[in-house]
């Protein structure tokens, strides 16, 4: 009897090295391809330096649509197609143009640019007066007597003291996103923003806002200022109160457009109808080119499938690259992929999202169970060769998101966030600050972590 408990234990053990050997085994393949003939440089390459800034509705959006589609093609996948979607149409217009008037004829000009989704200035321009606050919270303290005709200067800073980058973000992103609306409610004419950045730099970071229900009558324009530029009229509004602000933009919102999510599949070969996502964002915003936000996540969801299928690997389950549309200004790619799954009643059990920079990897973050999650710490020994060390509970991405349900696993890549917000929506992300091995590894990890939960299932 000993030597059958002996012999079943050895038996055991041998698989269990078996497999985890062929999970290693994998794994190299997977980074060994993606260092070495990746297509997701390339890929970026176009997407930034011949088609440029995606703004949702824009023609560039469109020629990334087609672009994209043409090189899932090329891969011999199992179905690529297009997802229709309607989209906002929102067009900045000429160049945003500002100063700060320290007395009459003597100005100091300031780099600006509108919030996407904001009304534009008076043809002449929005001069007023300026009351500084660091946050929404302090808008009912100064009351509407103290607010009524001037510009609200919101310049909270991103908080520099937090490790993570995008929770020093969240931090702040209140008074960019419901900074206008709320103003309004006290009589402000405009509002200006600190731009999102930890850098002191000359680039203002746009990005979105909304009005809620504020009638269109009543809509205040809202303007990012650079952080440098925050900084000097800061300083000056303390050495004089009476500064008087002047900024002119104009921007206009258009009826909705169609526009599409590109979807890339290759086939389970044993479940086929349970469907495990890889995705990012195809549309940017139109100061730079959208290379870290979010072409990176974009080509290296496209990398994954090509990845997987050069290695030879059948995947069990259905694996859709999806090239979502919209993220920036409206998320109607996200909620238009899940309304179709939900009508179609698709089984979706896993996805992934990479919109957080194409910097090195770090590790994922994971909405799932608990028995999920301690599935995933159980892989740590494969990711430690490639210094994938952050496996935690957390935020996952914003266009996976409304897929999520009590079963399923959503997860989000997280690259390493320092440099991220110097170039979150700015004029400064373009292709030259995406290092190509970089990118590569961040591809690699999202293919392993596909094959794992594609080959071992999800914890139910």
């Amino acid at each position: 009897m000993k030597k059958v408990i002996l012999l079943l234990l050895s038996i055991g053990l041998s698989i269990n090295v078996y497999a985890q050997s062929e999970d290693e085994q994998q794994l190299k393949k997977i980074y060994d391809l993606a260092l070495t003939d990746s297509k997701a440089y390339d890929w970026l390459n176009y997407l930034s330096n011949q088609i440029g800034g995606r703004l949702s509705g824009s023609v560039q959006a469109q020629l990334a649509v087609d672009y994209t589609k043409k090189q899932l093609d090329s891969l011999g996948l199992d179905r690529v197609y297009l997802q229709p979607v309607m989209v906002p149409k929102w067009v900045r217009g000429t160049p945003e143009f500002a100063y700060f008037e320290t007395s009459p004829g003597l100005s100091t000009n300031v780099p600006i640019c509108a919030l996407g989704g904001s009304v534009a200035t008076p043809l002449g321009g929005l001069k007023a007066g300026l009351i500084e606050v660091q946050g929404i919270e302090d808008l009912e303290k100064l009351g509407k007597e103290n607010i009524e005709g001037k510009i609200v200067f919101y310049n909270r800073p991103m908080d520099p003291t937090l490790i993570s980058t995008f929770a020093s973000y969240t931090g702040c992103v209140d008074q960019r996103y419901s900074g206008a609306e709320e103003a309004a409610k006290y009589g402000a004419v405009g509002v200006i923003v600190r731009s999102l950045n930890l850098r002191l730099d000359d680039y203002p970071h746009t990005g979105s806002m909304g009005y809620g229900n504020t009638p269109v009558s009543k809509r205040i324009p809202a303007a990012a200022i650079s952080t440098k530029g925050a900084d000097l009229l800061s300083t000056t509004l303390k050495l004089n109160a009476d500064v008087q602000f002047y900024f002119k933009q104009n921007c206009k919102q258009f009826d909705d457009v169609e526009s599409f999510n590109v979807i890339g599949e290759i086939k389970g070969s044993e479940f086929p109808n349970e469907i495990m996502v890889v995705g990012g964002h195809l549309d940017s915003w139109d100061l730079g080119d959208g290379s870290h936000d979010d072409g990176a996540g974009c080509v290296q969801s496209m990398d994954v499938l090509r990845l997987l299928k050069k290695t030879g690997y059948k995947p069990k389950r259905t694996i859709r690259a999806v090239l979502f549309m919209n993220e920036e200004n409206g998320l109607r790619g996200g909620n238009k992929y899940a309304e179709v799954a939900s009508n179609k009643k698709e089984n979706h059990v896993f996805a992934l999202e990479s919109d957080a920079g194409g910097f090195t990897p770090r590790g994922f973050s994971f909405d799932c169970s608990d028995e999920n999650l301690k599935q995933v710490h159980s892989w740590k020994g494969l990711f430690e060769p490639y210094y994938i060390h952050l496996f935690e509970k957390g935020y996952s991405g914003a266009d996976i998101r409304p897929l999520k349900n009590s079963d399923m696993v959503l997860a989000g890549l997280r690259p390493d966030s320092q440099r991220y917000f110097v170039h979150h929506h700015a004029e400064n992300d373009t292709f030259e600050h995406v290092n190509k091995r970089e990118l590569e590894l961040g591809a690699a990890s999202m293919a392993s972590l596909v094959y794992l939960f594609d080959k071992y299932g999800i914890v139910k």
